[in-house]
């Protein structure tokens, strides 16, 4: 017997004894209009009833006695509001629920049948699943903290200056200079029209848009740590008093005073992570869009401590993100037979940073989903074709088939135009639609309809049920 499996068994012999239980930290993150919210909600709701679980093994051996919700340990958090988002997409009307704009999070409990070398001790053992609910805006924040204000500065520029959605802050940027006397008035006004050109870029498709908390401000709204915006750069070092030196120390206060304490108090703490994406979104959106999401993707993942956890690590108490799931979702938007396609775009997005993780020890996977199938397939006739086609409801009431288009089968006809910056698709023609959820879904002992939703907690937990 391996060292680490006498230490579990011993660790969760002393959590039957206590009543404690294990815990394990499943993060759930993405960037905007992933569709966090809808999977956590559909999540719980198919773990509480499992009729459509069957891909998750432990249901389909029977070792899944019991699971329920207990209150959340942590009560500083917020609670994830399971009842009211379930009830927007179940409900007589039904719509998506609102996204997420802070950190929330929830607890199920695992009543679990005895298995293992130590089944015969303990008996029924209980695994305490901690759901963490955070914006992805704040995630890619983590990637400021190794950047000065003047390199961060200069990358954003650098970044946003082909883009139309920052004409506005750079017209109004222009002629600033950095080394000029502070005048809190301009500061403000800078730091606002920056914040407007985020909510735009976020909207037109665009990913990599910190830093996050000016999306999602909260109680920070008007404070001076989000009171700042990238400046030129300028000939030798600001003096004190101007306004490049207190947008860096801003900058820095930003830093230590918003992103540090989310790293310590709720990143830091995650097992298991699963990263969703809109690569449908992006992909429609165009090559440039498609190539933000895949830089932003991989800072994601570079913000990440992946790794085994070991005894030692088990010791200390320090953490490692054991495995973290890509996911692409809206699956229900295309025909199951161009899921495989879009999987194989997502892992592609994401290969370089997904072997810097295999090779640090955690284990990595790439999946389509949809959380909530919102769509039925069928196949129209259009001008003596046959069209594989999905068929929803659109906001005004209509049920339409669509045809999104055929993604290629080798995703490097996607990647490589977007890393060498094309403007448009040259032999493609993608587009979305935003279907609605549908009536009648959940209902006792019916769970919701969804797309690999099983398949994608069996590699998150599987190994621990």
């Amino acid at each position: 017997m391996a060292v680490s499996d006498f230490l579990d068994g011993l660790a969760e012999a002393a959590g039957r004894l206590t009543g404690e239980g294990q815990v394990v930290r499943l993060g759930v993150t993405g960037l905007a209009q992933a569709g966090k919210t809808v999977f956590i909600t559909a999540l719980v709701a198919n773990l509480l009833d499992r009729a459509r679980m069957g891909g998750l093994r432990a249901e389909a051996l029977g070792r899944i006695r019991a699971v329920w919700l207990q209150p959340q340990p942590d009560d500083t958090v917020p609670r994830f509001d399971y009842e009211a988002h379930l009830a927007a997409m179940t409900g007589a009307e039904p719509r998506w629920p609102d996204s997420t704009r802070a950190v929330s999070e929830l607890r199920l409990s695992f009543r679990l049948a005895p298995s293992g070398p130590f089944g015969a001790l303990r008996g029924e053992r209980t695994l305490h699943l901690d759901i963490v609910d955070y914006p992805g805006e704040w995630l890619l924040d983590l990637g400021l903290m190794d950047l000065s204000f003047a390199d961060w500065s200069r990358a954003t520029l650098a970044r946003i200056g082909p883009r139309p959605e920052a004409a506005g802050f750079l017209a109004d940027l222009a002629g600033t200079d950095a080394g000029a006397r502070l005048d809190e008035g301009r500061a403000t006004a800078l730091a606002a029209v920056y914040a407007d050109y985020l909510v735009r870029a976020r909207a037109a498709g665009w990913s990599d848009c910190t830093p996050g908390r000016f999306l999602l401000p909260g109680d920070l709204a008007g404070s001076p740590a989000l009171t700042f915006s990238p400046l030129p750069p300028s000939e030798g070092e600001a003096r004190r008093g101007s306004l490049g030196r207190e947008f860096a120390r801003r900058f820095e206060a930003y830093k230590h005073q918003v992103v540090r304490p989310f790293f310590r108090d709720h990143f830091a703490r995650i097992d298991r992570q699963i990263v969703l994406a809109d690569v449908l979104g992006a992909i429609d959106a165009g090559p440039r869009a498609t190539e933000d999401m895949r830089a932003a993707m991989a800072a994601i993942l570079a913000a990440f401590r992946p790794g085994r956890r070991g005894w030692l690590d088990a010791l200390t108490g320090r953490r490692r993100v054991g495995r973290i799931l890509f996911a692409a979702t809206r699956a229900d938007h295309l025909h199951h037979s161009q899921h495989a396609r879009l999987t194989a775009i997502m892992a592609g997005m994401m290969r370089a940073a997904r072997d810097r993780a295999d090779f640090a020890g955690a284990e990595t996977a790439a999946m389509s989903v949809a959380a909530l199938r919102a769509t039925v397939e069928t196949v129209i006739r259009h001008q003596g074709t046959d069209l594989d086609c999905v068929k929803g409801r659109l906001a005004d009431g209509r049920v339409m088939a669509f045809h999104a288009g055929d993604l290629p089968a080798n995703p490097a006809e996607i990647l490589d135009p977007a890393r060498a910056g094309a403007v448009r698709w040259l032999d493609g023609d993608y587009a979305q639609m935003r279907f609605l959820p549908g009536p009648g879904n959940g209902g006792p002992g019916r769970g919701l309809p969804h797309i690999r939703l099983d398949k994608a907690l069996e590699f998150l937990i599987g190994d621990l049920l």
